[in-house]
């Protein structure tokens, strides 16, 4: 009897370690990383073929260093690859990782896609600009011109009013920023498209800048 009461009462006994392992063993987990190889692969655009070699460095070091990933570059499969390894410590380490290689082969630039390793809140979006509105030939370079605005100046403005980046790649329009910044880029960008005039979206976005810098 005594013994089968020490067993009952024991939390230190066999069937108290075993409730505890899965804790533990998440525990680990997550202070090690996955414990399997984890793999990754982000094709490349051919017209970014050379931009991703002659900025391969600026890529590596913080994939490496930072989110202790490893990565080549498959010139044969056009490709980025990446992979976890016994020294990545983030389980979330390989999808920033991708999105990282993902926004430089979209064309932002590199110090616009490191933010991405900064702040888990960051997302990019891609939309065309047929998405719309149908449009084609020269209505369509003239939408996209729109966008850009003489000297650029039309997509600065959005930029730095919602606190996003812009890229323009043909008839897509891709925004890096948080979930909401992205959408008021997105309404402004769209409004240009369907032929709104530059001046009605500068005065909106002078009312969104305002209303973001009260925030912060």
């Amino acid at each position: 009897e005594r013994g089968t009461k020490v067993k009952s009462d024991g939390e230190g006994g066999a069937a108290g370690k075993k409730r505890r392992a899965p804790e533990d063993s998440r525990q680990g987990e997550r202070r090690r990383g996955p414990s399997r190889t984890q793999h990754r692969k982000v094709p490349v655009p051919p017209h970014r073929m050379t931009p991703l070699k002659q900025s391969w460095m600026e890529l590596y070091e913080p994939v490496v260093k930072q989110l202790k990933l490893q990565i080549r570059m498959n010139v044969k499969s056009r490709a980025v690859e990446l992979k976890t390894s016994v020294h990545t410590e983030d389980a979330g380490a390989l999808q920033k990782g991708a999105e990282f290689v993902k926004a430089f082969l979209l064309g932002f630039a590199i110090k616009d896609a490191l933010a991405i390793l900064r702040l888990d809140e960051l997302f990019i979006e891609t939309f065309e600009v047929n998405d719309v509105k149908t449009l084609n030939g020269d209505h369509q370079s003239r939408a996209v011109g729109r966008i850009a605005g003489k000297d650029g100046k039309t997509k600065y403005t959005i930029e730095n009013a919602t606190k996003t980046r812009i890229v323009l790649a043909d008839t897509k329009v891709h925004i890096l920023g948080s979930f909401q910044n992205i959408r008021m880029a997105r309404e402004a960008i769209v409004s240009l498209i369907l032929g709104t005039p530059p001046g009605k979206i500068y005065a909106r976005l002078k009312v969104v800048a305002a209303r973001l810098n009260e925030r912060f």
